[in-house]
């Protein structure tokens, strides 16, 4: 996806947007997560007023810090709500890009099991299409993941369907996979039903220690993303940056902080991480290494654009 092309449009709460409508923008964060049973009391449960306590000043002190657009990667089954993200990005100003897709197990909902291949497939060409669950808000892009030891046969359903998903609709498809011979196995996977290389993520790319894996990733021609800002020192991201930067990949490398979020589970919603720590903390150590402008241009402005617009 070249940012230049005037056809290419991120789709978000506020409508779709081009690339000289947005400047950084954080391809991986959430507002609202439940990593409880679906049955369980109160799953996916908040008023508008509850979740706008916590959300709203997550967005407004992130447009405070320069971030211009973000990425909402939670997908079904973890308490995807469409309509309260797309309220508090009204009103906040914010645009927010959604998920459609299915999470590994346990959290694969029942209805994935018994629907057909052909069904899970055209699900997520609808809502990339059409609008997710009951919005006319097109999702912007297909979550996956897979256990870190193996994929399982739900996972690698999901995975076939996404990649002919994506096929159709030039849609990325990201991954949440840990283990790296288990990511290795969905890229060669997803490759064999059609899917582009460059429409591959590789989510939490700095939890697999291999540097081959990595290495095996970007020359394929796939993307990688390292989304821990913040959650740490930042050392250890800061090298992996540097390295790949010198390897000569920066035009396949995402940067986030996976934060956010609203969990009904807990009093308030919990306690909220900020999408602060990028541009107040990590990019100026990246500066202070030696990076230039136009190479922190293109991890924050241009690479997230190139990867989930279409």
């Amino acid at each position: 996806m070249d940012d230049r092309d005037p056809a290419a449009t991120l789709r978000t709460t506020l409508g779709p947007l081009g690339a000289h409508d947005l400047g950084l923008v954080l391809p991986h964060e959430h507002l609202f997560v439940d990593f409880r049973p679906a049955d369980a009391p109160g799953f996916a449960q908040a008023t508008l007023e509850e979740f706008n306590a916590l959300a709203a000043p997550l967005l407004t002190a992130a447009v405070a810090a320069g971030v211009t657009a973000l990425v909402e990667c939670t997908p079904p089954g973890l308490g995807r709500r469409a309509d309260l993200i797309g309220e508090v990005s009204r009103s906040t100003g914010v645009p927010v890009a959604l998920a459609t897709g299915v999470y590994r197990e346990p959290w694969v909902p029942q209805w994935v099991y018994e629907a057909g291949d052909e069904a899970l497939e055209e699900w997520m060409v609808r809502e990339l299409v059409e609008g997710v669950d009951d919005s006319a808000v097109p999702a912007a892009f297909i979550k996956v993941s897979a256990d870190e030891e193996e994929l399982r046969p739900v996972e690698e359903r999901v995975l076939r369907a996404a990649a002919r998903a994506s096929a159709r609709t030039g849609a990325l498809v990201g991954t949440h996979t840990t283990g790296g011979s288990v990511l290795l196995r969905q890229l060669e996977i997803a490759l064999a039903e059609g899917l582009s290389p460059d429409r591959f993520l590789s989510i939490h790319t700095q939890t697999i220690g291999d540097a081959g894996v990595r290495r095996a990733v970007l020359e394929q021609g796939a993307w990688i993303e390292f989304d821990d800002v913040g959650q740490g020192p930042d050392e250890g991201t800061l090298d992996l940056v540097l390295t790949t930067l010198e390897a000569g990949y920066g035009d396949q490398l995402l940067l986030s902080h996976d934060a956010g979020w609203f969990d009904p589970a807990l009093p308030g919603g919990g306690e909220p991480r900020p999408f602060t720590h990028l541009t107040e903390s990590f990019l100026p150590a990246l500066r202070g290494a030696g990076v230039d402008e136009g190479a922190v241009d293109r991890l924050c402005r241009r690479n997230p654009f190139r990867a989930f617009a279409r």
